[in-house]
């Protein structure tokens, strides 16, 4: 038994020391071929030292590689970092800067200085960064904190503020593109350096964040345990939360302000070490780092030798590169979600009484949508020989978007309690991400997109974004971490394409965006029919599941226990959440609100059974999108607002509020 055992340690320090060393290789063999094409070898440490100023290869020696090469070693170490502390705090593999907010607070600080107060600007945007990002971090603590900072209220607290601060900077830039392309390139991370006042501004920081995360290593231990037991052993779960908080914050604002936003690394580096064998706090605190660090190196690298027309940002390539690396990796890793309960208690309700009131008021909102608008002469509501020419341009946007509204409502339902995951929504599992790839693969593939090429290229996306996704349960069938955690992986790639899309000044990119953002504005009367259709059938076939999703939440013993085949019910449920993913994704975009706010807004409202809880998102997911959609084409006529932007930034301050009123 102490020979297995043994051997089996030494197999995963090896499987450890491999994670580094084969991509460190590569990376300093590109490195030195690099090097040596810009300045003879014996010359490297006389430049170093006394830069020859008339001679440009010095100077791009001394001023550019070194200096890039440093803060990519530097920043990747610092992101593993991040993200093993916020992964441990938050007690979710899913944890990384973006979570918390700081990535979408420091990108809109940005956005708004540099379209409005350039002024802000003259001391460096590292200032704004850090305030933008700190702010945001300070939002989402507040709401927590009524919660004792529990991970499930910092979760969903930082994927609001994160969603609404980055509607509104996707909005500016969508008002703006004329002076936004640079920013398109600073939010998916850039790390070309001009000097070395970055490097040596950054790595003091990297050095106190590394001290202060050992010197909570026995305190973030104990938040493996629960609560009370952690308390029992004399620490404070809550002070120790938000002291990791504070470091992570501090640590990836500078990241942020320094090379712009790459936040992959922070979910991939620390899920990598975890795969590959490190099971302790200590061990993924110490390899993280390092992976982080190589990985970063060995991207930025890549990205400067191979053949591209144009230089890909390191955000992006990073995406590309280590989202493969974890689905090689996906089925040995073993995860324990956090099963602490939603945000916000709330009284329950019976619900059908509510929801028939809810059902009027939607029915309400139908009507006023279809005939109430603004047009050359002011406000006016149409009559009936208006409407017989108002009805073809207006009925199919309001039935595309309640139906879609619905569709996400209820397969963000699905997903949350199926998975145990308060951040479950439908772009987590990817097939957003995978509809709207296929789409933008067809953008560069072609120049002639019409809509039934971009449907065909969607549902393509879609169906091999679930194929990638479906067989990472091998050794534990579809488990729910681990179909989360595939679904990121192919949403940040789909991610990753659109911002190189965004950024490559492509003459179509007033379409892209305005679908990329959750636009109504070319539907059609069979994209209303085939919306209307999906969500009838969803509508019909969810109340048979009802028993399943009451059960599931309780865990998977409790649900075995109680006669459910896990494997056989989360096979439905999958089929029941991609179908009208896909569907919703194809006809109105890759929204990411309404699926993740709908199921939570049902249950602050008192909706806590499955089968009203399903029914009140469905409502409420559908009056959230029609409300988007009428309030995008009136507010600023004759121009319109994606539907999608403006409910994020509607739905996501008034989620805030219930938050804040309900945090006691």
């Amino acid at each position: 038994m102490q020979s297995t055992a043994g051997h089996r340690a030494r197999f995963k320090a090896g499987m450890l020391v491999a994670l580094v060393c084969v991509p460190a290789v590569l990376a300093a063999y590109l490195t030195a071929t690099g090097l040596l094409r810009l300045l003879p070898a014996d010359m490297w440490w006389q430049s170093l030292g006394a830069t020859d100023f008339a001679n440009p290869r010095q100077l791009l020696y001394r001023h550019a590689f070194l200096p890039r090469l440093a803060i990519s070693l530097l920043a990747g170490a610092a992101l593993g970092l991040t993200g093993t502390l916020l992964q441990q705090v938050l007690r979710n593999p899913l944890a990384e800067p973006t979570t918390i907010g700081t990535n979408a607070g420091a990108t809109v600080a940005l956005t708004i200085a540099t379209l409005y107060a350039p002024w802000l600007l003259e001391q460096g945007r590292e200032w704004m960064a850090l305030a933008g990002g700190a702010l945001s971090t300070l939002a989402v603590l507040a709401l927590a904190r009524g919660r004792s900072f529990s991970p499930v209220a910092i979760i969903i607290s930082g994927l609001v503020v994160s969603l609404t601060c980055s509607s509104a900077s996707a909005l500016l830039m969508a008002a703006n593109r004329e002076y936004s392309e640079e920013l398109f390139i600073w939010q998916i991370g850039s790390l070309i350096q001009n000097g070395d006042a970055v490097v040596l501004g950054f790595a003091p920081w990297l050095a106190m964040a590394g001290i202060a995360a050992f010197l909570l290593l026995r305190p973030l231990r104990l938040l493996d345990l629960s609560d009370e037991g952690a308390e029992s052993l004399g620490t404070k779960p809550a002070v120790t939360r938000l002291a990791g908080m504070t470091v992570a914050v501090g640590l990836s604002s500078m990241v942020v302000a320094a090379v712009g936003v790459i936040s992959f690394v922070a979910l991939a580096a620390p899920a990598l070490v975890r795969l590959a064998g490190a099971r302790t706090l200590r061990q993924r605190m110490i390899w993280a780092p390092l992976v982080g660090a190589v990985l970063l190196w060995l991207t930025d690298r890549l990205v400067q030798v191979l053949p591209f027309t144009s230089e890909i940002p390191a955000g992006v390539a990073t995406a590309f590169l280590a989202a493969p690396l974890l689905f090689l990796l996906l089925p040995k890793l073993r995860t324990s979600p956090d099963r602490d309960g939603t945000v916000a208690s709330a009284r329950r309700r019976s619900g059908w009484p509510c929801l028939l009131l809810g059902l009027v008021a939607m029915a309400l909102l139908l009507c006023a949508a279809l005939v109430i608008g603004r047009g050359a002469t002011g406000w006016h509501v149409a009559s009936a020989a208006e409407l017989a020419d108002l009805l073809p341009l207006r009925a199919p946007r309001i039935v595309v978007a309640v139906c879609a509204g619905m569709m996400l409502g209820v397969v963000g339902t699905l997903m949350q309690r199926m998975t145990g995951n308060p951040m479950a929504a439908p772009e987590v599992l990817g097939i957003s991400g995978g509809a709207s790839f296929g789409i933008l693969l067809l953008f560069v593939a072609t120049s002639d997109v019409n809509r039934p090429a971009m449907i065909a290229a969607g549902l393509v996306g879609a169906l091999v974004s679930l194929a990638m996704v479906s067989p990472t349960g091998r050794q534990q069938p579809l488990a729910p971490d681990r179909l989360l955690l595939s679904g990121v992986a192919v949403a940040t790639m789909a991610s990753a394409f659109s911002a190189v899309m965004l950024a490559s000044g492509d003459p179509r990119l007033d379409t892209l965006i305005g679908w990329l953002s959750g636009s109504t504005y070319r539907a059609t009367a069979a994209d209303a029919t085939i919306a209307a259709v999906a969500a009838t059938a969803l509508l019909a076939i969810v109340p048979l599941t009802s028993r399943w999703l009451e059960i599931l939440p309780l865990g998977e013993a409790a649900s075995r226990g109680l006669g459910l085949s896990l494997f056989r019910v989360r096979v439905v449920l999958l089929v029941l959440i991609s179908v009208p993913t896909t569907i919703a994704t194809l006809v109105i975009g890759p929204l990411s609100f309404v699926g993740l706010m709908a199921p939570h807004l049902a249950r602050m409202l008192g909706f806590r059974r499955a089968l009203p809880q399903l029914f009140a998102s469905a409502m409420l997911g559908g009056m959230m999108l029609v409300s988007a959609d009428w309030a995008g084409r009136m507010l600023i006529f004759p121009w319109q607002i994606p539907a999608g932007l403006l409910a994020a930034l509607v739905g996501g301050p008034y989620f805030m509020v219930l938050m804040w009123n309900g945090r006691q």
